[in-house]
């Protein structure tokens, strides 16, 4: 009799420990968030130096990096929430009319424009060593669970280690990333849960990770 699957076998994160995403295999992600640029606005020989140094950047890397565009369509909500408030609190009658009528411009503007957000993510990967306990030695029969195949990183005593070697990886990028004039900050876990859950419930209400 087959067994029906809950939502959680289909996700691959076994948790989120110290803003690191460690996978079911063992596996480690850290995921960054960045900047976004202008391109358009700068000048050609701007733009091919920012195409260069991002060349640079891609070819330095001795490990593969995933990039990840959100695009959404922007809450405004909690920007008229703001206005509201503001406008409760102002004493000033011309402040007040100027911003009630404000208030009913950005509402009508993007009632009529679809308006969309994008937010930009890099994630980066670290697989440790997997070890096969499943041996010839004789000494195996003597351990528990020697059958069992089991990834350093999900150890308590090697996830500072595998945590280190990901940070320098981490650095790496980030470094990449400023010489190409693109800011970058590490997701903690908080940020990183928030992340996941938007990205598995895209029908909740969304509060954008501010940079």
């Amino acid at each position: 009799m087959s067994t029906a699957k809950t939502t959680q076998d289909f996700v691959p994160i076994k948790e989120v420990r110290d803003g690191i995403v460690i996978m079911k295999d063992g596996s480690m992600r850290a995921v960054i968030l960045a900047s976004s640029l202008n391109f358009a606005l700068k000048s050609v020989e701007e733009q091919e130096a920012t195409i260069f140094q991002f060349q640079n950047f891609l070819n330095s890397l001795d490990f593969s990096v995933q990039i990840s565009i959100q695009s959404r369509e922007l809450d405004i909500r909690p920007y008229i929430a703001t206005l509201e408030k503001r406008y409760a609190d102002e004493l000033n009658d011309l402040l007040k009319i100027q911003t009630r009528e404000y208030i009913a411009f950005v509402k009508s503007f993007t009632e009529n424009q679809n308006i969309m957000s994008k937010t930009f993510f890099v994630i980066i990967p670290f697989t440790a060593t997997i070890l096969n306990s499943k041996s010839d030695n004789k000494l195996t029969k003597f351990l528990p669970n020697a059958n069992k195949k089991e990834t350093l990183a999900v150890k308590k005593d090697f996830f500072e280690e595998n945590r280190t070697q990901l940070e320098q990886r981490v650095s790496v990028v980030q470094q990449g990333l400023a010489r190409c004039g693109i800011r970058s900050v590490s997701l903690g876990t908080e940020e990183t849960i928030e992340l996941f859950y938007k990205l598995f419930n895209p029908g909740e209400s969304e509060k954008p990770i501010k940079l």
